[in-house]
């Protein structure tokens, strides 16, 4: 059997409403040690994961390990029913494919239960190493939240750059430019609100913002969001959850170095095609039904065969009356004409 009793029921209902939007169906694994989810968005871009301590809880039973397959946003449905002071009961029998969400408000007055069925769902358990990562900004959750929506009004991506002299955000549109720097500041009133940089060596990726918005939908969980960068590794923006476990948000950053050269080869490419385009004669058909010669101006075309290919070629009219254009002839293959010239009389 498995059940868990969470007295701060809100912050259940936040995490969901943070990673719902970013991932569909998820497994969540239930162990002695707590309640765990891992899972990634549907173009394998973004990896999701939480972890909720078994201490956190004010009642935790996990009598074997159990994995509960549930689709995200209707367990954020489920929740949604919860009021933000309500304490939140999870109960899972075992061998059974449903699971009960039990409500109850602070005086314990109303209890409200809701049974959802599970899902079987067939995901893989990725191996997160621990790596100590070259630049880690810690900084005001709704900051980050503030300058990633600011950029998004400009552009697609952001470039995040952590140097010495702190870290930057920026981005480039159609309509300009934008640029916010956070400079090291840890000088204030509140803790909260300082900006602390650690880093080994400078560190600039390139992701894209709407990923970046998205995992900023966790910001009523956190205070503050740690972001961990290093060279050719995914980012982790990181949100502490109380003093029970964090939820984490891995993004690969954006290559913009071979979009870059593929976008230079496209433009060569078509730079090529166009002067080539331009080298071409300007070849005026002659429209032969408009023409009408008399008996003695019969125009002669001679038809030679093209062995390898039943395409069009241009060949070289002969008539009695004087003219120099060139006209669009089908030519007959060599199986077909025998190798010899044939003449057509054209009227």
């Amino acid at each position: 059997m498995f059940e868990l009793r969470l007295v701060q029921g809100s912050l259940l209902k936040k995490v969901l409403e943070s990673i719902k939007d970013l991932v569909n169906d998820a497994n969540f694994d239930c162990s002695a040690t707590g309640f765990s989810l891992q899972a990634m968005d549907s173009s394998h871009v973004a990896l999701v994961t939480l972890l909720l301590r078994s201490e956190g809880f004010e009642h935790y039973r996990c009598d074997r390990n159990l994995t509960m397959g549930m689709n995200m946003g209707n367990m954020a449905k489920m929740l949604k029913c919860a009021g933000n002071d309500d304490i939140i009961t999870i109960k899972a029998d075992d061998g059974t494919d449903t699971v009960t969400f039990m409500f109850e408000n602070p005086s314990q007055d109303k209890i409200a239960d809701f049974e959802m069925k599970l899902m079987d769902i067939d995901s893989e358990h990725l191996g997160i190493p621990e790596t100590e990562y070259e630049a880690l900004v810690r900084m005001p959750s709704a900051e980050f939240a503030r300058i990633c929506k600011d950029l998004s009004t400009i552009g697609d991506t952001v470039v995040i750059s952590v140097t010495k002299e702190g870290v930057g955000f920026s981005t480039r549109g159609d309509i300009g430019t934008a640029n916010t720097v956070l400079r090291q500041n840890t000088s204030v009133d509140k803790p909260e609100d300082a900006t602390i940089i650690e880093m080994e060596q400078s560190v600039t990726q390139t992701f894209a913002l709407r990923y970046m918005n998205s995992f900023a939908k966790a910001t009523p969980l956190a205070s503050r969001v740690t972001v961990s960068m290093s060279s050719e590794l995914p980012a982790v923006v990181e949100y502490k959850i109380a003093e029970m476990g964090h939820l984490r948000f891995y993004l690969a950053p954006k290559i913009e170095e071979e979009e870059e050269i593929a976008g230079q080869a496209e433009t060569r490419t078509r730079k090529e095609t166009e002067s080539r385009l331009e080298k071409k004669p300007d070849v005026k058909p002659v429209l032969l039904e408009e023409y009408e010669p008399d008996e003695e101006s019969k125009i002669k075309v001679e038809i030679k065969p093209k062995v390898e290919s039943d395409n069009y070629t241009l060949v070289e009219t002969k008539p009695k009356v004087e003219s120099d254009e060139y006209t669009l002839v089908e030519t007959k293959p060599k199986a077909e004409s025998n190798g010899e010239s044939e003449v057509m009389e054209v009227e």
